[in-house]
């Protein structure tokens, strides 16, 4: 084994290994690596999500005969299928955002009792998988169905990556959960933009999405390329059985070099660790069901006629601006540190009440105010998401780490998905108000 970790084939056992890289080098690898790996993991997911309204009425509808019937590429500024003052479609992007965080949901919850035992490199391949069929399904669709199916790829592309990539900083410094956390509110802002500029230049949401199939690659050049993994990192090699195994278990790989060996945790261990933990997890869960509730409950229904923007155009600027938040606050950690994430919570909350008391009442004057309440909210989420993992990885011990940020993700998959489902009865509410 080299001495930066990678693992490498070779005829000739005696064979002198080339040098280590620089420290700096190998540092700046580090901090691109995981802040290129956190943007092509949520790349996928954050597309899918602004998408959802197209993904919802651009489908094809059933005809007299039972076959589907091609849509306009660009839609009419109003569904003319219902006679809602919110301009809805029949099902609500909720069901999008469901079929995107269900699979994750399930991912993160039961993963870090096993996942440990998989070595990184399959589970990076299996997210590049998923993450190109998910692309190619929603593009080629004709069925809302067909459509979901390649939201939930992207689900477990998503899912499996966070869960992973978060774990694999444990073996890095602390530094790379900053560059984690930028790239993926990078990915938000990017994705989102552009989704919003490409469809907004003309181009078909199909073809838009065919244009993203390069972000697949880029994460499996980010990972098997840039990344330096140290020594502790598992990972499979062919051994003399030409079957690939890992060489040691990741729970008995030690952290540094000559420093004692990891155990494997027990589940009373588990147990007290998540405990520990939940000062910061339910607060997060409680930012992210306030603004996902937000975003995929009431954008929708926030809907100006007057304005020059149609409702899809509309609901495109709201994911974009609010991607934009998110990726200013996962970036301005070396700026701004927040322990108290519960004060995040609330000001979500507050926010979500606003905007709820806004789509019923309808008192907003311009739609420019709702862009910057937006941005607000993005602003929130980012900050929660950010100090929660800095807070995480300060805290807990080195052989506690990889555990601990592995279950830390489950708090804001755990508050979207309860988003998502409170999104039905609130879009059935409103879209049947006259």
């Amino acid at each position: 084994m080299e001495p930066d970790g990678w693992q490498r084939l070779s005829d000739s056992e005696d064979e002198e290994p080339p040098a280590p890289p620089p420290a700096c080098a190998t540092c700046w690898r580090n901090l691109a690596g995981f802040w290129l790996l956190g943007l092509c993991n949520n790349f996928a997911y954050v597309v899918m999500l602004s998408a959802a309204h197209d993904i919802l009425s651009h489908q094809g509808a059933p005809d007299i005969n039972g076959t589907t019937q091609t849509p306009p590429v660009t839609p009419p500024s109003r569904n003319s299928s219902n006679t809602s003052r919110y301009d809805c479609n029949p099902i609500s992007t909720g069901a999008v955002l469901l079929a995107d965080i269900l699979p994750t949901l399930l991912i993160k919850f039961s993963a870090p009792f096993y996942i440990h035992r998989v070595p990184y490199g399959p589970r990076v391949a299996l997210c590049i998988l998923c993450a190109w069929g998910s692309f190619l399904l929603v593009a080629f669709s004709t069925t809302v169905g067909m459509s979901i199916m390649g939201v939930v790829l992207a689900s477990v592309s998503s899912g499996l990556g966070e869960i992973s990539f978060l774990a694999l900083t444990a073996f890095y410094p602390s530094e790379v959960v900053s560059c984690w956390a930028s790239g993926t509110g990078g990915a938000g802002l990017l994705g989102a933009l552009s989704y919003l500029g490409l469809t907004q230049a003309g181009l078909s949401p199909r073809h838009t999405l065919l244009l993203m199939l390069s972000l697949p690659l880029a994460m499996l050049l980010s990972y098997y390329v840039l990344l330096v993994p140290p020594p502790a990192v598992p990972q499979w090699r062919w051994g003399d059985s030409a079957v690939l195994h890992d060489p040691l278990p990741a729970a008995r790989q030690p952290l540094m070099a000559g420093a004692p060996a990891k155990q494997e945790l027990t589940l009373q261990a588990k147990g007290r660790i998540v405990k520990g933990l939940l000062k910061y997890l339910l607060p997060l869960a409680l930012v992210y069901f306030a603004e996902y509730f937000i975003n995929q409950g009431l954008f929708e229904l926030l809907y100006f006629r007057d304005s020059a923007l149609t409702h899809a155009q509309q609901y495109r600027w709201y994911q974009m601006l609010y991607q934009a938040g998110v990726f200013v606050s996962r970036s301005s950690l070396r700026c701004v540190r927040i322990r108290h994430i519960w004060v995040l919570a609330l000001l979500q909350c507050l926010n979500m009440v606003f905007l709820l008391a806004a789509v019923y009442f309808m008192f907003l004057p311009s739609i420019y105010l709702v862009f910057a309440l937006v941005l607000y909210e993005g602003l929130l989420g980012g900050a929660g998401y950010v100090n929660t993992f800095h807070s995480i990885s300060l805290e807990s011990p080195p052989e506690e780490r990889e555990f601990a940020m592995g279950v830390g993700c489950v708090a804001d998959t755990l508050g979207i998905s309860l988003a998502g489902a409170a999104a039905f009865p609130a879009h059935d509410y409103f879209c049947r108000l006259p």
